[in-house]
């Protein structure tokens, strides 16, 4: 359970009747990347105690890239390892932990130059790269994260295969069995663009969810602006959910998340506006249901490259551009689209004569990390050194207030995010509010009544 959700509002309606506010998200620069230390993180971090841990996509000693831990609160950030040649370059994608081993993709470099999987230990030791990707029907470049589900690893790579636009593979988390287990397949030029049936170039990680893999194509399918597919763990079963059409979005970069029955994602192009400037959308996982539930028109964001944290009923997510800067945003929405705000806009980028630098970091890719009540991520650009930050967003709390109303109490709070809870004692249980919507009103009747807030 996290932090916020142990911090509990009580208010006893009876006779004495109290009102609390909260303090305002703030935005806190961790880290300013310099080439040493690697630079232009486009991942996502991963979190392991009170650190840190991701990587960064060029900079360090090898000129490849780096793996990296700091602090939560910025302190104490250690490299712990070079990337570049014969260990691959260039890690796109974030990390995944399993016990004290992270597995991670480099898009270049290894043997064949096409790219690599590997696995280190938290401390940085005991590299092992356990394939090299040869660029032909193996496929090539794997520009995604991985997933792991027991002793095996899932994931994609952006060229190569049979067609040369892209594989699905699995291999076993000791390097062994890797298997291509399905390639998309050859577009055809339609007069306009490249199409397919399936899709091309999948760019993002994927999802799994029992023995089934969800997943997105950054182009090709019916339009040729990219798909939302699905396929089980063995290859069969392949199904084009949806293809983007550039009104609904195009190019989706990033992962989806899953949520019961539905998926959500973001797409990097498309939308409403001329050009679209990306989208939130949400489907069905048997491919009905799509919703556009947000299209971006460049002052509140543009471009989102990575996907989305969802908490309760709230979706997190960055745009690589836009805002009053054209520099990004961190924004949040609810799950049906309303309520969308933009926690934090990246400031304006000044050249200084060898970069463009500024206080907070520009053009974040990576997707959001959620823990307790604070975001975590990182900008590919800006920040003192022009070369990117680590940074955290404080959210807002519950701001549950309550004010009388002739013989009723009126209570209103976030319910986007928490819910509300009842005991008559405070020392005793509490449980849910029957269907309760702020503003909740509740008649006073003699009788004790505590109420409390909670993060679903």
């Amino acid at each position: 359970m996290s932090s916020i959700l142990r911090q509990t509002v009580l208010i006893a309606v009876t006779f004495i009747l109290a009102a609390i506010h909260s303090v305002a998200g703030s935005f806190t620069n961790l880290y300013n990347f310099r080439d040493i230390d690697g630079a232009n993180p486009s991942c996502n971090l991963l979190l392991s105690g009170n650190c840190l841990i991701g990587v960064a996509v060029s900079g360090g000693s090898g000129g490849g890239g780096t793996l990296f831990n700091l602090n939560t609160d910025g302190d104490d950030f250690t490299k712990l390892f070079n990337f570049g040649g014969a260990t691959g370059a260039n890690p796109y994608a974030g990390l995944i932990l399993s016990g004290t081993s992270l597995y991670g993709t480099t898009g270049v470099g290894g043997s064949g130059g096409n790219g690599t999987m590997f696995k280190i230990s938290t401390n940085g030791m005991g590299f092992t790269n356990l394939y090299n990707f040869s660029g032909g029907g193996d496929g090539a470049n794997p520009y995604a994260g991985l997933v792991l589900c027991g002793d095996i690893l899932y994931g994609t790579t952006w060229g190569g295969g049979s067609a040369g636009n892209g594989t699905l593979f699995k291999i076993n988390s000791d390097g062994t069995g890797y298997s291509n287990f399905y390639s998309f397949t050859a577009a055809m030029n339609s007069g306009f663009a490249y199409t397919n049936r399936d899709g091309a170039n999948p760019f993002a990680s994927l999802v799994l969810s029992g023995n089934t893999l969800y997943g997105t194509t950054w182009v090709g399918g019916s339009s040729a602006a990219g798909t939302v597919f699905k396929v089980n763990t063995d290859g069969t079963a392949f199904t084009n959910l949806h293809s983007f059409s550039g009104s609904d979005g195009a190019r989706p970069t990033a992962n989806l998340v899953l949520s019961g029955n539905t998926l959500y994602g973001t797409t990097w192009e498309g939308g409403g506006g001329s050009p679209g400037k990306g989208t939130v959308f949400k489907i069905n996982a048997d491919g009905t249901g799509f919703t556009n539930l947000h299209n971006f028109s460049g002052g509140d964001g543009a471009n989102p490259y990575a996907g989305l944290a969802l908490s309760g009923k709230t979706l997190y997510g960055t745009t690589w551009g836009g805002g009053s800067a054209g520099n990004g945003t961190v924004f949040k929405a609810n799950i049906d689209g309303s309520g969308f705000t933009n926690l934090h806009v990246f400031t304006t980028t000044i050249y200084n004569g060898s970069a463009y630098t500024n206080r907070d970091g520009a053009n974040p890719r990576g997707k959001l990390m959620l823990s307790g009540n604070t975001l975590y991520g990182t900008t590919e650009k800006g920040g003192t050194y022009g070369l990117g930050t680590a940074f955290s967003v404080t959210l807002p709390s519950a701001d549950l207030t309550i004010k009388v109303s002739g013989s009723s109490v009126v209570l209103t709070w976030n319910d986007a995010v928490f819910q509300l809870q009842a005991s008559p004692s405070q020392s005793n249980i509490f449980t849910n509010v029957p269907n309760a919507s702020s503003p909740y009103t509740n008649t006073i009747n003699g009788s004790q009544r505590f109420f409390r807030v909670q993060a679903f």
